[in-house]
């Protein structure tokens, strides 16, 4: 029997999920919606009104190609800066990069800040703060670590830290370096004169009070010092470049909580930006101006020298003036000297650039080739760009780490330049080289002449000849020097200001706040359909009748539903009950049945159930109670032998019964117990022996039930669970009828196949289900109505044929009548 009850257990294919049910059960859990809706709206009230927002503010620039109005066509030094589009790449670049934070940062301290305790955290108040603080940048100073500072007066504050540990951090804001600085765990508190330098181990500074600040006495400010390059790195994180459909204008934006610290950093940035991008602008003509007062260092020596020696000559010899012919020979030599100078000057040049291209990695100190008067236009373009490459390779260092590709193509591009600037170089070479040899043979026969002049006046030429060359070289690196410096003075930056950062119109950031309400409300709201969910998923329970109209063919004889007293005899004790109504319904339906199989004599009715637990006794007991409440003889018979539970409610003695009457131990008339209901005897099963099958068997048993039949009008057989022993099924040849116990929310779906396949097979005939236990209010809210009951679906229109069992609080039952009303 068991190992059948086992296999239709497993041989039961998965229900469908019930949707209705799943809606049921879904509503039931209202008062879970409403406590998990209540603590999410405050969740998220809480959460609202501790939102700190965001603003994005902008600033606009265009990147403008200015050029130097002095550059003219007679202007003998000349510079070219490249062209728009290369600018604009290099500012994005610059921008974007961590170099340009820090120079920003830097300049605005922003790795330090001032708070005030708002009502739930530190807000950066920026300059609303009534004091700064003056740090020593040469001072590890304490780092991550709010300091609270209290004004006194006007003359004094109060310092205070709290340290958790033995040990914190401090960065000196110089070389960037952080230290470990042993401290005393606890809270540290000193006063100090506003205005005068303190020093701690954690902290070197002044306290300065701000201009047309009031100080509120005994208020409580915080400055903090943060880790220098984590603030860069949010600042840079947080700032955002873009070049609008590929024009010539740059949108810069910064996020932060402080618009007035976004105003600051913006400005600051593109000053920063302007000032970096003038020098790199200037910084030919600075190479210019370093490379020619070098050489007029040099040079101006050699005219003091040669000078000297010219005015001691004369002072000697009493000689200070030549003859005509003299005089034009002096000047035939100075003129082929200095030509010759001109093109030593462009060969020393030429020889400088070839090693320094050969031997050097970086070409931004390259001096403009004009300087030494070169004029070879493709020497001159070829040696800026090869400078404005190199600027842009160093500034790529400094902000892009990964991708190697670009690099690689500037390397390429230089290398290029530097193979055309070496044949440029070979090629001018070897023309000065030409030039020099026709000068030096033009000096040969000058100076030819100038030997066949007397000694004296060789000798002065030869001293004014020197003084000469020099002065001359000298006037023309002043000459170029001045120029340098004017261009370098009337540069201007190519970055033009169009909307400079202003605090008006700050874009604020963040999510729809009341949203989170929604989503709460939907969070709140999928729990219980979860639950439900799952629960109907994985429920297998019967829970209504119509479950049992779906699994089983077996006729429903009538519904029982729940009660909620402690007695288990609702037909005696409470007669005018729902409950008991629907046992006298069940009383006709039998009465009926009998009648329709035209059964005479004494009626016999055998009741079970799958499983222990789904009420068989307890509507054993109350229909027999509700038999002999029809003036009929019955006996109720306790047949379980292996779990008997008749005799509590009945307060009768359980020590005898049918076991002594099998065993032939007691007569048939002193196994019989009277009860306090008029009509009404019990037989209950007596000791549990160790066999009860095979007593179920014996020949004693149909005597038992031939003298029941003989004495009394019905007899209720009360047998154990058919599910879970044989016992019951040897029982069924000896009723008229039987009546299955199937219980709301006990019994499982899958019990039913086993009942089902005794139906089907013929096995076990004339059988009807009782359903117990029903909940009209259970999670499934699934109503029945009439026809199987008196009192279901009809609401209050029962009221004063029923008596109802109310056991409410009395507080609950007013507020229920109120609510009626």
């Amino acid at each position: 029997m068991v190992d059948e009850f086992e296999a239709s257990q497993s041989s039961v294919s998965a229900a469908s999920f019930d949707i209705k049910k799943f809606m049921f059960r879904a509503l039931s859990y209202w008062k879970l919606f409403l406590l998990l809706l209540a603590l999410a709206f405050f969740y998220v009230y809480q959460k609202n009104i501790r939102e700190e927002f965001s603003y994005r503010l902008g600033t606009k620039i265009s990147i403008e190609d200015d050029s130097n109005p002095l550059f003219t066509s007679n202007a003998s030094l000349t510079f070219n800066w490249g062209g728009v589009t290369a600018k604009l790449q290099t500012m994005i670049v610059t921008l974007k990069s961590r170099s340009h934070h820090e120079k920003v940062v830097e300049r605005l301290e922003f790795y330090k800040s001032y708070l005030k305790q708002g009502r739930f955290r530190k807000q950066d108040i920026y300059k609303s703060a009534p004091f700064r603080f003056n740090h020593d940048y040469n001072y590890a100073q304490l780092i991550d670590v709010p300091i609270k500072v209290t004004l006194l007066d006007e003359d004094t504050f109060e310092l205070e830290v709290e340290f958790l540990g033995n040990g914190v951090n401090a960065q000196n804001y110089v070389d960037k370096k952080i230290s470990r600085i042993g401290v005393d765990p606890g809270v540290f508190k000193k006063q100090f004169k506003i205005g005068e330098a303190f020093t701690l181990p954690f902290l070197k500074g002044t306290i300065v009070l701000n201009e047309n600040n009031r100080v509120n006495p005994n208020e409580n400010y915080f400055f903090q010092f943060n880790n220098f390059d984590g603030v860069v790195a949010s600042y840079k994180a947080r700032t955002n470049v873009s070049n609008p459909n590929g024009s010539p204008i740059l949108d810069i934006s910064l996020i932060d909580k402080n618009t007035d610290k976004i105003v600051d950093y913006l400005n600051a940035a593109v000053t920063v930006l302007s000032e970096d991008q003038l020098n790199r602008k200037n910084q030919y003509a600075t190479n210019a101006i370093e490379f020619i007062d070098e050489q007029i260092s040099r040079v101006k020596n050699e005219l003091t020298n040669n000078a000297e020696a010219l005015n001691d000559y004369r002072k000697e010899n009493k000689f200070f003036s030549l003859d005509d012919e003299s005089v034009i020979l002096n000047e035939k030599i100075t003129k082929l000297d200095a030509e010759k100078e001109d093109v030593n000057r462009q060969l020393n040049y030429y020889f400088n650039l070839k090693s320094y291209l050969t031997s050097s990695s970086s070409f931004t100190d390259i001096p403009a080739p004009s300087i030494a008067g070169i004029t070879d236009a493709n020497i001159l373009s070829n040696v800026t760009k090869i400078n404005e490459l190199s600027v842009q390779k160093s500034k790529l260092q400094y902000s892009v780490r990964n991708d190697a590709s670009i690099f690689n193509d500037l390397n390429r591009q230089i290398d290029g330049l530097k193979s055309v600037l070496q044949e440029n170089i070979s090629a001018a070479t070897d023309v000065l080289n030409r030039q020099l040899k026709i000068i030096n043979g033009r000096l040969k026969t000058v100076e030819s002449q100038f030997s066949k002049l007397p000694e004296d006046q060789q000798q002065l030429i030869t001293i004014e000849r020197q003084y000469s060359l020099s002065e001359q070289t000298y006037n023309v690196f002043l000459a170029k020097r001045g120029e340098a410096e004017i261009i370098k003075a009337s540069n201007v930056s190519d970055i033009l200001v169009i909307d400079s950062a202003k605090n008006a119109g700050a874009q604020l950031l963040g999510r729809n706040l009341n949203i989170r309400y929604v989503f709460a409300f939907f969070a709140a709201l999928l729990v219980p359909l979860v639950i439900a969910f799952v629960l109907t998923f994985l429920d297998n329970s019967v829970h209504s009748p119509i479950d049992i109209e779906q699994l089983s063919p077996i006729p429903i004889l009538g519904v029982v539903a729940k009660s909620k007293l402690g007695t288990s005899l609702i037909v005696h004790e409470k007669p005018n009950s729902v409950v008991a109504e629907a046992f006298r319904a069940m009383r006709s339906n039998l009465q009926f049945f009998y009648k329709s199989k035209e059964i005479q004599g004494a009626k016999s009715l055998l009741i079970t159930s799958t499983v222990s637990g789904e009420g068989k006794t307890y509507c054993s007991m109350n229909i027999a109670t509700v038999f002999a409440l029809s003036d009929k003889k019955t006996v109720l018979v306790g047949l379980d032998l292996r779990k008997p539970r008749i005799f509590d409610d009945f307060k009768i003695r359980k020590d005898i019964g049918v076991v002594n009457y099998l065993i032939g131990d007691k007569s048939l008339d002193e196994i019989v117990q009277k009860t306090d209901i008029d009509h009404l005897d019990v037989i209950t099963s007596g000791p549990i022996p160790p066999n009860p099958l095979e007593l179920l068997m014996n020949s004693r048993l149909d005597e038992l039930i031939k003298q029941l039949k003989e004495k009394y009008d019905y007899i209720i057989l009360d047998t154990p669970p058919i599910g879970l022993v044989a016992d019951a099924m040897e029982l069924f040849d000896y009723v008229d009828t039987s009546l299955y116990i199937v219980r709301q929310d006990y019994t499982k779906k899958w019990m039913l196949n086993f009942i089902n396949d005794k139906y089907d097979s013929g096995q076990i005939k004339n059988i009807s289900i009782v359903y117990n236990a029903y909940d009209r209010k259970a999670k499934y809210g699934m109503g029945y109505g009439y026809g199987y009951g008196y009192g279901y679906g009809y609401g209050n229109y029962a009221k004063g044929y029923h008596e109802t069992i109310d056991n409410s609080p009395r507080i609950l039952k007013k507020i229920r009548s109120v609510f009626k009303r």
